[in-house]
């Protein structure tokens, strides 16, 4: 037998012997899942809770609009009070101005069915300017009629998926119709 034909067989009975080797196959699997496991587990967390800021972010701008809509006159601290209920709501989730932002504003609709801001509040934003143009969604736009319009927005960072999505703006709004009266005036004072 040649040397390169005895080297050959020798290669060939290693790779069989290496093949029905199982020592160390469990390990080997561990370390090829275990980041596997963890990217589906940590981002199993993220997105919970997304979801669940999410869902406050909904809840606060129904509280903001279902507040407004029960006054008749609406003073200066009674609007910093509806609008601190949307803090409230948002907890534990920070709510300062560089992530959250809630808007409650009174739009009406005229005769010929033009839809503007009567007056808007805001909460770490910019309040709509009266007389605004709004669209409104379809079958809410009465000629007459008055709408309590609840606005927030939540800027929401992952801490560990940052590097793949960045940040996600989450919105979510609400139309309500005032409950005492046909329209809720604003008072500055």
């Amino acid at each position: 037998m040649s040397f390169v034909a005895s080297r050959r067989t020798g290669i060939v009975t290693r790779l069989r012997t290496f093949g029905r080797e199982r020592r160390g196959i469990a390990a080997i699997e561990f370390a090829v899942l275990l980041p596997l496991f963890l990217v589906l587990y940590l981002g199993t967390f993220e997105v919970g809770q997304a979801i669940s800021i999410k869902l406050n972010n909904g809840l606060a701008a129904r509280t903001v609009a279902d507040l407004a809509s029960q006054y008749t006159d609406i003073y200066n601290a009674d609007m910093t009070s509806i609008l601190g209920a949307s803090t409230t709501v948002m907890a534990p989730y920070p709510t300062q101005s560089s992530v959250f932002t809630v808007t409650v504003s009174e739009v009406t609709v005229d005769a010929k069915g033009n839809a503007t801001i009567t007056w808007s509040d805001s909460l770490n934003g910019t309040a709509r300017p009266v007389g605004q143009s709004v669209t409104l969604p379809a079958g809410m736009n009465t000629p007459g009629a008055s709408l309590i319009w609840g606005e927030t927005q939540y800027v929401y960072t992952p801490g560990l998926g940052y590097v793949l999505t960045g940040s996600i703006t989450l919105s979510s709004q609400i139309f309500m119709s005032p409950r005492l009266q046909s329209s809720v005036n604003r008072v500055n004072s």
